[in-house]
């Protein structure tokens, strides 16, 4: 399902207008490789002062001690730039969506509930947020961005325990940070 979200976003980024130099940047969210989930964004100008950007990431394994955080998550934002797209600080507005299975690990902010050994949650979670962040020029073709967005996502889940047993079905209310990117940019 990612994958043909991620197509259909590039062919709609692809036929919105020619592309000239400064109008099309891939990326990847360092913070999301240091927590071993793989991560790719295309961001497109739109305007003088405005892009818009689509991020997918993705986290399918498992570790030792039989923990896990695995999901999938799809975020589009929309960018306004202070001076001119890709240098300088942006303000935007971003929604998220996505899925996840999390077993024997406490996430932070109190995102889930807190679980007994052996118990899992199964979810999915949709939502939206402010961002700031900034762009450091590198060279012409490479910059460096850093932004924390804060918003809120709605989010029911699954709580199971051993031998698979459903054992609650809930929602969270969570507001919070929503975003948090020390990207590598590289701008065609």
């Amino acid at each position: 399902m990612m994958k043909q979200i991620f197509i259909l976003a590039m062919m709609l980024f692809a036929t919105s207008g020619t592309a000239i130099a400064q109008d099309v940047a891939l990326k990847t969210n360092l913070l999301g490789w240091a927590t071993t989930s793989l991560n790719v964004g295309v961001e497109v100008g739109i305007a003088e002062k405005q892009t818009a950007q689509l991020f997918a990431t993705i986290n399918p394994w498992k570790f030792s001690r039989d923990r896990k955080v695995r999901f999938w998550n799809v975020e589009p934002e929309y960018r306004w730039w202070t001076c001119q797209r890709f240098g300088g600080s942006f303000f935007g507005l971003h929604a998220l969506a996505g899925e996840y299975n999390i077993k024997n690990v406490d996430l932070p902010f109190g995102i889930l509930p807190k679980t007994k050994r052996g118990r899992h949650y199964e979810g999915w979670y949709i939502g939206a947020g402010v961002t700031y962040g900034y762009q450091w020029l590198m060279s012409r073709h490479w910059n460096m961005e850093a932004s924390l967005g804060v918003g809120y996502a709605y989010s029911p889940y699954k709580l199971y325990g051993r031998c698979a047993r459903c054992l609650d079905k809930n929602h969270r209310n969570y507001v919070g940070p929503t975003k948090a990117a020390l990207s590598m940019i590289y701008i065609f």
